[in-house]
């Protein structure tokens, strides 16, 4: 059933710190186009995230370190024409934001100027909180990125499970409490163990959003391409598939082929 009219509020990061204090679950999923962010929308999601995933799903590319400020602002601006309820939130691209304050600012301010969405995400924790501090005193709301940090990934050399040792634990607590600080409406969770992200849930009055992080976050997101089975070569333990479009466009490609070739399309019905 839809719940897309005109009567709907939109979603804001108020509203998702009230769902964690209510004890109500956040649903986020990624989107990158129009269509796919209109129907993700109708159908009821809490947040949207224009994710610089894109560069995997969208672009073909082996990591998100590609994906350029421009990119993401252009997906966004597709996003944002087809939501009226969920909270759209768009990912600052690696090199966006970790030269310095000032670009970091700057690279905010356009990804909400530009593009209409409601707050931005930035990868990393005490290093970044300055940055973090003047982007939010500027006027824009970020959520942050703990754990997995794929913006990070040459430097982690895999996508293996994060903050499995003490010492990283502790950091990864510290630096979620210094975000929170900082302003930080919510943060993402991401590939590290199920306790130690309820504990972090626990520790925060901001919303946890997981992904890979078990079920004591305050909330779950997965990238849409993965949960819908239109891409089959990323199978992780976390990941449920919702569907299989990749099944489902393929017999549906291969029917309008077999369709064209022997003739049978447009039938009568099918032309002027």
């Amino acid at each position: 059933m839809s719940v897309h009219n005109e009567s709907i509020k939109k979603v804001s990061a108020k509203s998702l710190a009230d769902m964690k204090a209510n004890g109500e679950k956040i649903s986020m999923l990624t989107a990158y186009d129009y269509s796919m962010a209109s129907i993700i929308d109708q159908a009821g999601m809490d947040v949207i995230l224009v994710g610089d995933s894109a560069g995997n799903v969208m672009s073909g590319f082996s990591s998100t370190i590609p994906v350029t400020l421009d990119q993401l602002i252009y997906h966004a601006q597709c996003v944002v024409r087809g939501v009226k309820r969920a909270h759209v939130v768009v990912d600052m691209p690696f090199g966006s934001y970790q030269c310095d304050e000032a670009e970091g600012v700057r690279s905010a301010i356009r990804i909400l100027k530009e593009s209409g969405a409601d707050s931005v995400k930035i990868e990393g924790g005490e290093e970044f909180v300055g940055t973090i501090k003047k982007i939010i005193d500027a006027g824009v709301p970020v959520m942050g990125h703990l754990g997995l940090m794929p913006q990070s990934i040459n430097k982690y050399g895999s996508y293996a499970l994060r903050a499995k040792d003490d010492a990283e634990a502790a950091k990864l607590i510290n630096d979620a409490k210094l975000l929170e600080q900082a302003g930080c409406y919510a943060i993402v969770l991401e590939k590290i163990p199920a306790k130690l992200a309820t504990e972090v849930s626990k520790a925060l009055t901001i919303p946890t959003i997981g992904i890979g992080a078990g079920n004591g976050a305050d909330g779950q997101v997965l990238v849409m391409h993965d949960m819908l089975g239109i891409n089959k070569g990323f199978s992780p333990k976390f990941l449920r598939r919702y569907a299989d479009l990749h099944e489902v466009i393929t017999n549906a490609v291969q029917s309008y082929i077999t369709d064209v070739k022997s003739g049978d399309f447009p039938n009568e019905n099918e032309q002027y």
